[in-house]
């Protein structure tokens, strides 16, 4: 039992970054329609932004989340500008697509370039440091992942609820169109969705560092893991991305623990394909976004 408890408890703490980065595609989603591929690729960059920032300049990666979440904030609001504010506006979704399949080649080249293909991650002097309860080990950083999801969900979910720019963030998720008739620029809303999904890219970044050895290739796989915890938990809901995050790093590690290593992407790919198939909508999303037909 302590065993399967332990195996639990590691899905839990795994799932905690696929939850964060399920949340910035979540929110991206939610107002851009779009299913932003290079959020995976975003996750890594602030990785190595991180590991940079530890390396050259001491910084405790904790205490870089004061960097590199505004830092990510203004990079989403460039790149909306810059590369998807024309394509947003387009009725084929396909351009922004391909935009975003585009940005996640180009910047994994240039992190190839810059950072090499050598594995890279962040050992610090707590990296060892384990809370031991009735014999079940708890690795103190991934715990303080799992808090950094929670609190990351709690803020965006304040954010949406109790303030201006959220209210309208969340009337562009249910009817952009009326959005504009009430006079709300559709553009600025897109554009701090944006902003602040890759401001969440930003918090997992640091998560990643921190927990993972990490290469320029691990941006696309993390990204459709993200997806498939977005799958699950439903979309337009935080919580519920985060959820759905826990939930695939259970289902991953209890597929390991029973069934071997070579079962992992069996599971989760199956679920997800079930998920589609029988609860299109996920576990806590919106019925209101599925058409029957």
């Amino acid at each position: 039992m302590t065993v399967l408890m332990q195996v639990v408890i590691n899905g839990i703490l795994l799932g905690s970054m696929y939850g964060i980065a399920a949340a910035g595609l979540s929110l991206i989603f939610g107002t851009m329609r779009i299913i932003f591929l290079a959020q995976g690729t975003m996750i890594v960059f602030f990785a190595y932004v991180t590991y940079w920032l530890f390396v050259k300049a001491g910084i405790d990666p904790y205490l870089c989340l004061l960097i590199v979440v505004p830092l990510a904030f203004l990079v989403g609001l460039g790149l909306f500008y810059s590369l998807f504010r024309k394509a947003v506006a387009l009725e084929d979704r396909n351009v922004t697509l391909l935009l975003a399949v585009g940005l996640m080649y180009l910047v994994d080249n240039a992190m190839l370039k810059v950072w090499s293909a050598t594995p890279r991650g962040v050992t610090i002097s707590y990296s060892d440091a384990m809370i031991v309860v009735r014999g079940i080990r708890v690795p103190w950083l991934r715990l303080a992942l799992l808090g950094l999801a929670f609190v990351s969900a709690l803020v965006v979910f304040w954010f949406l609820k109790r303030t201006r720019v959220g209210t309208a963030v969340r009337a562009a998720s249910e009817d952009i169109e009326a959005t504009k008739i009430q006079g709300i620029s559709a553009i600025w809303v897109c554009a701090i969705s944006f902003a602040v999904g890759i401001g969440l890219a930003g918090v997992a970044g640091v998560g990643m560092a921190t927990v993972f050895s990490f290469d320029y290739q691990f941006g696309f796989t993390f990204a459709i893991k993200a997806l498939v915890a977005l799958a699950l938990g439903g979309i337009g809901n935080v919580f519920g991305a985060l959820a759905g995050g826990l939930l695939l790093g259970i289902i991953e590690n209890l597929a390991a623990y029973y069934w071997g290593i070579a079962w992992i992407e069996v599971a989760s790919y199956g679920i997800f394909m079930l998920v589609l198939i029988f609860l299109p909508q996920g576990l806590f999303g919106r019925r209101a976004l599925v058409k029957k037909v």
